[in-house]
């Protein structure tokens, strides 16, 4: 039996521990068996073997090793390494000999399939390849189970939490079979229990023991004097006969001693019965008063209507036995029947085997010379037979020593080829994402030297055109035709934005070309250093509940796999969702035709036109966008339907794909992420968000605003729609869904942080400007520019801190009021200005 103790890793609270624990392999189930000890009943639990791993880690620390099952991972350690690389090489096996067992496979292949197995095992030793370790008696077997539990905690710790009701049987258990062994405290009728199998037999005296319990269950002997023992001693010569005649007179001896022990148990009831109705008589004669004996009486009638019941009870039971005894005989019956005839078939077949091989006999007995020389020379032939199968043997011996060594140094030579292709393949990157660094800083000059065309000399100026011309002609996509092209630039992204624009004017096409080039090398250079670790990091995430590290992740971007799941979650925190109220809301727009209708149907053609799901009229999400806006537009009266609401509901369209979904997100932007009166007629709000920007542009980047008030240039007059589409159409795609990712879940502070991350990413740039008509250019189209998300994240979240939201509300109110001021005198003027002219006549 594979048995012994091992230290199981638990977790009692935050604190990991080491547990003693007992495991025994059940064979049947191929189940690894946990106990708290070796006398405990029932198991702690179990370890599916079937379909687990195995796997032993040197940095772990000596003697522990690991049981990985599709649920859970074991760990576990042994006293010693020998003890551990015994239990990882027993239970491979066994595990492999419960599967073939399951497989069905014809004996004969399994016979020939172990003798492989065994073969190869050999040739294994012979290299070292991880030699059979020697069974450690002492840490595992049976006989460990007599030994003491090593214990690495306290008797407490030992104990599992987990398991109480288990730990309470198996305590019972203990007790009861401890009280059992050693008797009730001095009793009279108390005995010893008999060692039937000591543990010091080996294996020929424990088939003895078999031998000699089956003669003795067989032996018929008329008294404990055994009269023909010495008789039977003399007649056995050899001295391993008398003890195995000994043996059996003790097994018989060993059943006599329990049909004793038996009848003194039986004796022992009799005499308590005895003097409990000793007692009871003893009370009856002592009482003093009629009264009380007349109550013994009654509770002595009442024993006995009891009994009576029980007696009816008992009898009742008694006939069902006897009626399942009657069809039990007659099915025996039926079955003794069935042998008799299997039998009476047996010994006609045996008769016919019989006559047939006597008949071979007479045959073969004619010519018997022949059948001699016959003989002689088959004997010889298969012995030369026997020869060459050994010389085989032998030679494939050999061939699979030097195959298992072919084999380790091929695992060597894959394992150094895919390290060295890994390594290329980042130099390779490396290597790619500096080409297109160089290719674009190219055609950046070639830019310049656009603009500056009109100064240069006409054979300078053509030169300028036929590198322009061949720039443009060259495609980024197919740019690398002989060598390896690791991350090329597709025409669509994943949600089906154009990664490279297409402008209308004829001079900012290279800016397309700078573009699509510093995407490739961003993504050639972030693929494997900064997207990998952070996938992995959101494959771990499990349940999602509001933390910091859940924040830093969404920061950080959310992959395109988790994204949706990630905004259901976020949505669903603010958004409580009415059963079958959107589908309310669609009946009444069929029913009722909204006054918001037609804007609606004017500005879905407008909507996102760099995506490919919605350049076409016939795209399948027009109507599906029509829809939630209309359903929108009923759901909230008071704003209706406002432009810019069909861009944020198209981006979580593609996000979401569920109609339903893109319509609770968009609830959710418009009513809890940003302020009152953002969509009003009057957009008053977002007008105050543009004052509050103004101040913070003044504090964070007083270079950059000084700049603007000396050309008197307007932001508000760029950033207006940014705020009131959260960037939508001004960033590409990668940038601005991650920009979203934050904005859903920390709200509009998100927006203002990356307004001025955007300023401060193209600072320099825009103060080396000085023409009015220049900045307000460069403004239209520098956040297409930029593609190195990474480094505008850092500029927003952690260059512009500290950036605290009480101090934003307090800017909104105070800007709020001040408009509301403006508002009121304009509202003044422009009342007596119609006062005046109605004086004046026409």
């Amino acid at each position: 039996k594979l048995c012994g103790y091992l230290n199981k890793l638990g977790i009692k609270g935050p604190i990991k521990t080491w547990k003693s624990r007992w495991f025994f392999y059940d064979e049947n189930k191929c189940h690894l068996a946990y106990f708290r000890t070796a006398q405990d009943v029932n198991p702690l639990g179990t370890i599916d073997l079937s379909n687990a791993s195995l796997d032993c880690k040197l940095e772990n620390g000596e003697g522990i090793f690991e049981i990985r099952t599709p649920n859970r991972v074991f760990t576990l350690k042994a006293i010693s390494k020998q003890a551990m690389m015994y239990w990882l090489q027993q239970l491979q096996l066994r595990r492999w000999e419960f599967c073939n067992a399951q497989s069905r496979f014809p004996s004969v292949l399994l016979t020939c399939f172990c003798v492989l197995v065994h073969f190869s095992v050999d040739v294994v030793d012979s290299e070292d390849f991880l030699p059979p370790v020697k069974t450690p008696t002492e840490a595992v077997g049976l006989k460990a189970a007599s030994l003491p539990a090593p214990q690495t905690s306290t008797a407490l710790q030992n104990i599992s939490l987990k398991h109480p009701w288990t730990e309470i049987q198996n305590t019972v258990y203990n007790i009861c079979g401890s009280k059992q062994l050693w008797g009730n405290n001095g009793n009279v009728f108390s005995f010893d229990e008999f060692q039937e199998h000591p543990e010091n037999l080996d294996e020929e005296q424990e088939a003895e023991m078999e031998a000699g319990l089956n003669w003795a269950r067989k032996a018929k002997w008329m008294n404990s004097g055994f009269p023909g023992l010495a008789e039977e001693l003399h007649r056995e010569g050899s001295p391993m006969d008398k003890v195995g005649v000994l043996q059996q007179q003790i097994l018989t001896l060993t059943e006599e001693v329990k049909s004793q022990k038996e009848l003194v148990k039986l004796l022992h009831k009799a005499l308590e019965a005895a003097q409990q109705e000793k007692r009871v008589s003893s009370m009856y004669l002592t009482a003093a008063e009629d009264k009380d004996r007349l109550e013994l009486v009654r509770h002595k009638v009442r024993q006995i209507a009891d009994l009576t019941t029980r007696l009816e009870a008992l009898e009742k039971e008694k006939k069902e036995l006897e009626q399942t005894v009657i069809m039990r005989e007659s099915h025996i019956q039926e079955l003794k029947e069935h042998v008799q005839l299997l039998m009476e078939k047996n010994h006609a077949k045996q008769q016919v085997i019989m006559a047939l091989t006597e008949q071979m006999a007479r045959e073969l007995s004619d010519p018997l010379q022949e059948t001699n020389a016959i003989t002689v020379e088959t004997l010889y032939k298969q012995q030369e037979e026997i020869e060459h199968l050994k010389d085989d043997i032998d030679a494939y011996k050999t061939q699979n020593q030097f195959l298992n060594s072919e084999i380790h140094q091929v695992t060597r030579l894959w394992t150094s080829v895919a390290e060295n292709e890994k390594a290329l393949l980042m130099k390779c990157a490396c290597l790619q994402a500096q080409n297109c660094e160089m290719e674009s800083k190219y055609l950046m000059v070639l830019r310049k030297l656009q603009e500056a065309v009109p100064l240069l000399p006409s054979s300078h100026a053509e030169l300028v055109r036929n590198l322009i011309q061949e720039a443009l002609q060259w495609d980024v996509k197919e740019g690398a035709e002989e060598g390896l092209n690791l991350n090329p630039v597709s025409e669509y992204d994943e949600y089906g934005f154009m990664t490279v624009p297409e402008y209308e004017v004829e001079d900012w096409k290279l800016l397309a070309k700078i573009q699509a080039l510093e995407i490739k090398s961003n993504n050639l250079r972030s693929q494997e250093v900064v997207e990998k670790p952070l996938r992995d990091r959101w494959n771990s995430v499990g349940e999602l509940s509001p933390s910091a590290e859940l924040k830093s992740l969404i920061r950080s971007g959310i992959p395109v796999e988790h994204r949706q799941r990630v905004w259901r979650w976020i949505v669903s925190r603010h958004c409580s969702h009415p059963p079958d109220h959107y589908q309310q809301l669609l009946r009444q727009s069929e029913s009722t035709e909204h006054p918001a209708c037609r804007q609606i149907e004017l500005d879905l053609p407008r909507t996102l036109t760099n995506n490919k799901h919605f350049s076409s009229p016939t795209s399948p999400l027009i109507p599906k966008l029509r829809r939630v806006l209309l359903a929108f537009s009923w759901h909230n009266p008071a704003i209706g339907y406002c432009q810019g609401l069909n861009r944020l509901a198209a981006v979580a369209l593609l996000v979401l794909e569920d109609e339903e979904s893109a319509f609770w997100c968009l609830v959710h932007i418009v009513e809890n992420l940003m302020p009152a009166d953002y969509y009003s007629n009057t957009l008053i709000t977002s007008q105050v968000d543009q004052r509050v920007f103004k101040d913070f542009l003044s504090e964070k980047l007083p270079r950059l605003m000084a700049h603007f008030e000396q050309y008197r240039i307007d932001v508000s007059l760029i950033t207006f729609n940014w705020f009131l589409v959260a960037f939508v159409d001004s960033l590409v795609s990668d940038i601005l869904l991650r920009v979203w990712d934050a904005f859903l879940y920390e709200g509009t502070k998100v927006i203002f942080r990356y307004a001025l991350a955007i300023f401060k990413y193209n600072e320099e740039e825009i103060l080396r400007i000085h023409d009015n008509v220049e900045i307000y250019q460069y403004l239209r189209f520098f956040t297409r520019m930029i593609v190195d998300g990474r480094k505008l994240m850092n500029i927003a979240f952690n260059d512009l801190n500290p950036f605290p939201m009480k101090l934003l509300r307090n800017r909104r109110t105070m800007h709020r009021e001040e408009m509301e001021t403006e508002l009121c005198e304009l509202e003044q003027i422009k009342a007596a200005y119609v006062k005046e002219r109605a004086q004046q006549g026409p």
